[in-house]
């Protein structure tokens, strides 16, 4: 006698596995113009390099003899893979099968995911499309236990300990509620479809309890999220979910005890740009591009710009400086003129700590007029999270230049240095406790209201005083490491660059 009835079992499990929730499901869900979770995890690892986690998870329906009548397998696909040849971990819930709520095996599956990150130390990736729990399920099946990777109060703590350790990746591609909600929101990175919606509660209980209708997109879609800073980045389709994954990844070590990795840069070094000499408008109403700025200094098409529509006044990003992975903060005059808003400053902590984690050094093009002002700003409790923000800075290890564009005022100016960091200069700087219009307009009001013209007077003021505040002394007084033409930011930071690599090498001993 022999096994085979068993290895027969088992590859009928398998084979139902690989079927989904059935051909009908899995033809609504192309219907829908969207990709089974088989397909997608498949879509984004290399070509056979896949090497799934519990295939025959499930529910099995057995006959007397224990033969296999029916088989429904866990709606959760869990795989060891790679991207551009590193290891990682990737999973996601199948919606071809109630809507992705979860099924018992299906919620081990999913709360493991967290647990072989960690254990592997290499990156997370979900692609998350379910609606959470369900109550049809209540009072069915035992209670979880303390040793149960099921067991709620624990569920969160493999969640938090993988964000300490190793990268993180989720994507919205399709309804996200309950509980996968919470964990595209526990990411380094996320991205959605324009079809997703991310949703702490769908439209049918919101209605129930708040008599409030909505539909989904008005809930959690990606005009609501990617202003909200839930979700950072929209993608068109999942074959660009799949390449933003690949591409911020590329960006990060496999675990925060690595240095991230360095390519070639394929950019000089040297390279200096003539038009940096005029970026900045000597006229200080006028605004510039911030990204012109960074294409300008960082190494040709390697910037990836995180939460773009929210916080808009503060640009963050990922890029890379002769070649090493680097964090990228500039301000965006087109926004609040740049100034730091609570959203803004929510973003900053975030992205802070994400480059404290994975041991990225932090460029910082400054040019910030201070905390936004006035009732909103007040109401959106600007300075508590300005300073959180700050305290994030003064708190990281990471190697940190800052390049001083245009303005450094006020408390806000704080969050742009960190500790022990360099600071270079350019003639365009100008610093102080208040930007010159407001200082003006505080200092001298009595002149300028007792004027026979007081626009007039204003305006004199201002001109005065602009012309006072000159960089020369700082540089002078080494309040600043140097003072720099323009032009030559790049090969300036380049060299940074090279004297900061041997501590970021100290880091990770």
């Amino acid at each position: 006698m022999s096994w085979k009835p068993e290895v027969e079992g088992i590859e009928a499990r398998r084979r139902a596995a690989r079927e989904l929730g059935g051909a009908d499901a899995v033809a609504r869900q192309h219907a829908r113009k969207r990709l089974t979770v088989r397909e997608r995890v498949a879509g984004l690892v290399d070509p056979g390099s896949l090497d799934e986690v519990g295939p025959i998870a499930g529910h099995a329906e057995t006959d007397e003899s224990g033969a296999l009548v029916s088989f429904t397998p866990a709606n959760y696909v869990l795989a060891l893979g790679r991207l551009d040849g590193r290891p990682c971990v990737v999973g996601g819930e199948d919606f071809t099968q109630s809507g992705g709520s979860p099924s018992p095996a299906g919620l081990r599956k999913s709360v493991y995911a967290e647990e072989l990150a960690l254990h592997y130390r290499v990156p997370l990736v979900r692609f998350l499309e379910g609606a959470g729990g369900s109550v049809r399920g209540a009072g069915r099946g035992k209670a979880g236990a303390p040793g149960d990777p099921v067991y709620a109060p624990h569920r969160f703590v493999s969640i938090a300990r993988a964000l300490e350790t190793v990268p993180v990746v989720s994507a919205a591609v399709g309804a996200v509620a309950g509980l996968p909600a919470a964990r595209l929101a526990a990411s380094h990175f996320s991205v959605m479809t324009p079809s997703s919606q991310v949703l702490i509660a769908g439209p049918d209980l919101v209605e129930r309890a708040l008599g409030e209708r909505r539909t989904k997109e008005e809930l959690g879609g990606p005009e609501v999220h990617l202003r909200s800073g839930v979700v950072d980045n929209l993608a068109a389709d999942e074959t660009e979910v799949f390449a933003l994954i690949r591409r911020f990844l590329d960006y990060l070590p496999a675990h925060a005890g690595e240095l991230p990795p360095e390519r070639p840069a394929g950019d000089d070094p040297g390279r200096t740009d003539e038009a940096l000499l005029a970026l900045i408008p000597r006229n200080r109403r006028r605004v510039y591009d911030p990204r012109r700025l960074i294409a300008a200094v960082l190494d040709r098409d390697s910037f990836l710009e995180l939460t773009p529509l929210c916080g808009r006044s503060q640009v963050t990003g990922l890029a890379r400086l002769d070649g090493t992975p680097v964090g990228v903060w500039a301000n965006d005059p087109s926004h609040q003129g740049g100034a730091m808003t609570a959203a803004g400053a929510r973003k900053v902590r975030r992205f802070v700590a994400l480059c404290e984690t994975f041991h990225l050094p932090m460029v910082s093009l400054v040019d910030e007029p201070g905390f936004m002002i006035g009732a909103e700003a007040e109401a959106a409790a600007t300075i508590r999270h300005g300073v959180e923000a700050i305290a994030a800075v003064v708190r990281s290890t990471i190697p940190w230049v800052s390049v001083i564009v245009r303005r450094a005022y006020g408390v806000a100016a704080a969050a742009h240095f960190g500790p022990g960091g360099t600071v270079f200069t350019w003639p365009s700087a100008e610093s102080g406790a208040l930007p010159i219009e407001g200082g003006v307009a505080v200092a001298f009001r009595r002149e300028i209201a007792a004027a026979p013209d007081p626009e007039k007077r204003r305006a004199e003021l201002e001109e005065e005083l602009a012309r006072r505040r000159t960089p020369f002394p700082a540089a002078e007084g080494f309040s600043v490491h140097d003072l720099i033409d323009p032009r030559t930011t790049r090969p300036t930071l380049c060299r940074w660059l090279g004297w900061t690599r041997p501590l970021l090498r100290r880091r990770v001993r």
